[in-house]
């Protein structure tokens, strides 16, 4: 009986270090950030839980490169040595098809989609127009006193060279060609929001699993934040009539989310002044005027290209119209900051919002 005992004691005894030994033993991290101004014209700036600081900047190094290579690939401004991007593109218009970069083809096929499901409101064929708008915005910023808009006869004319069906791409020889001389490209609309949807990929794959990637008014999370105490992310919504600088007092409302995307699109980021009236840079295809709609709107779903093509469209389209879109597209919710201060939003929405009882806590 003593044997039997003293083997059942040591099978016991055995369990428990086995059991021990099968223990996961919990990593300790630490939060780091890091910014770079070099990209898509806008600050980009990274957060990230990891166990070192190296292997945090190991992480932002990569994704810096990254955003880096992505510019000059979807650039429709500036000339690379050696390099096809979308202005090479657009310097062949009518001349011929251009050899270009898989990333290329998959943002402007990406783009094709979406103008398709955003019913034309999000139209990177709008090169034309909006290179008219860039010149005017530009010289009303270095020249507030001559400060005015665009003739609408000017316009009109650079509206017929618009058409998405003109912009041909053909997936096999990986070429891209504008069928009419007087077209353009120009990708402002969703190319951030891709480019940072790309990024967060690559880096999940490579162990960056903890983190934001900020790019503007394009922000994507990664997984859940590793600090011990929280179980989603809480990302701010810019208040239009507040200072941009992120302080408490510029934050409108807070929302809670874990590998998603948050864009919003306003009439406060990027503007000059006529008269004393704000003329933002959110054109609207059929009126080739800024959208009067809204200050702003917000869109979540988890890819930020798509968040970045609905957050145009979203803005550039009347209420009604705007929240079916929305609620047509599974997994998407937004919010909208009407004219008088007012808000919107969906009950997906709602349900992730500070002001309606939503928190990051585990609990």
């Amino acid at each position: 009986m003593k044997k039997v005992i003293s083997i059942i004691m040591i099978f016991v005894l055995t369990l428990g270090i086995l059991s021990g030994c099968n223990q996961k033993v919990e990593k300790e991290y630490s939060k780091y950030t890091d910014t770079f101004f070099d990209t898509f014209d806008t600050l980009v700036q990274v957060v990230g839980y990891t166990e070192t600081e190296e292997e945090f900047k190991a992480y932002f190094e990569q994704i810096k490169s990254r955003f880096e290579q992505l510019h000059k690939l979807y650039d429709i401004y500036n000339n690379y040595e050696g390099l096809n991007n979308v202005k090479t593109i657009n310097d062949n218009a009518g001349i011929k098809p251009v050899e270009v970069q898989k990333e290329i083809i998959d943002l402007i096929v990406f783009a094709k989609e979406w103008y398709s499901k955003t019913n034309g409101k999000t139209n990177i064929a709008m090169g034309s127009v909006l290179k008219i708008w860039h010149d005017y915005r530009q010289e009303g910023e270095s020249e507030p006193e001559h400060a005015k808009l665009p003739p609408m006869e000017q316009l009109l004319e650079a509206a017929q060279y618009t058409n998405i069906d003109d912009v041909i791409v053909d997936t096999k020889k990986n070429t891209v060609y504008l069928a009419d001389k007087k077209m353009a490209l120009d990708v402002g609309a969703v190319a951030k929001g891709y480019a940072t949807e790309v990024v967060a990929k690559e880096m999940m794959k490579k162990g960056f699993t903890s983190g934001i990637i900020s790019a503007g008014g394009n922000v994507r999370v990664l997984e859940k934040p590793l600090d011990g105490v929280r179980e989603r992310w809480g990302i701010g919504i810019q208040n239009p009539d507040q200072s941009i600088l992120p302080n408490e007092s510029s934050i409108l409302e807070t929302i809670f989310i874990n590998n998603a995307s948050v864009v919003t699109s306003g009439d406060y980021q990027r503007y000059y002044m006529v008269d004393g009236k704000t003329i933002h840079h959110l054109i609207d295809p059929e009126t080739l005027m800024p959208g009067e709609y809204y200050r702003a709107v917000t869109v979540v779903t988890v890819n930020s290209g798509a968040a970045d093509a609905l957050s145009t469209a979203v803005f550039l389209t009347p209420y009604a119209e705007s929240k079916a879109l929305v609620e047509g597209i599974e997994g998407v919710e937004a919010l909208w900051i009407m004219k008088d201060g007012s808000i919107e939003a969906t009950d997906g929405m709602k349900a992730i919002m500070k002001s309606h009882g939503a928190t990051g806590s585990k609990h």
